[in-house]
């Protein structure tokens, strides 16, 4: 079963990706884990996710939905939000950064794609 997202609309995309020294991987983690579940609830916000790469376990991507500016404003200003700022700026040693911030000019809800082939 698919989980159902939420329907806004998306203003702004944050896309960013973290590679993270291997021993602090972990510290990475657990510094931004508290914060997940408080953000993606925050007015404004469409989603927020960080996924390990695939290809590289060191390698993490962010991903960020916002309906506007002021969202990310807000969300940068929250306490949870600078906690794991601190955490990850004080003990995780950050190799490499990315990140970009999109302006969203149109938004189409997508779908899976369908397999042809497959059955019931």
């Amino acid at each position: 079963m698919i989980s159902q997202t939420k329907h806004e609309t998306t203003g702004k995309v944050v896309s960013a990706y973290y590679t993270i020294h291997a021993e602090d991987r972990q510290k990475f983690i657990d510094a931004v884990i508290p914060h997940l579940s408080t953000t993606a609830q925050q007015d404004g916000c469409v989603y927020y996710v960080f996924a390990q790469d695939l290809t590289d376990p060191n390698t993490i991507h962010l991903s960020e939905g916002w309906r506007d500016q002021a969202a990310i404003d807000e969300h940068n200003a929250d306490e949870n939000f600078q906690k794991a700022v601190a955490a990850v700026m004080g003990g995780v040693r950050i190799l490499d950064y990315q990140s970009e911030v999109y302006d969203v000019a149109a938004q189409t809800v997508g779908a899976i794609p369908s397999n042809p082939e497959a059955t019931d």
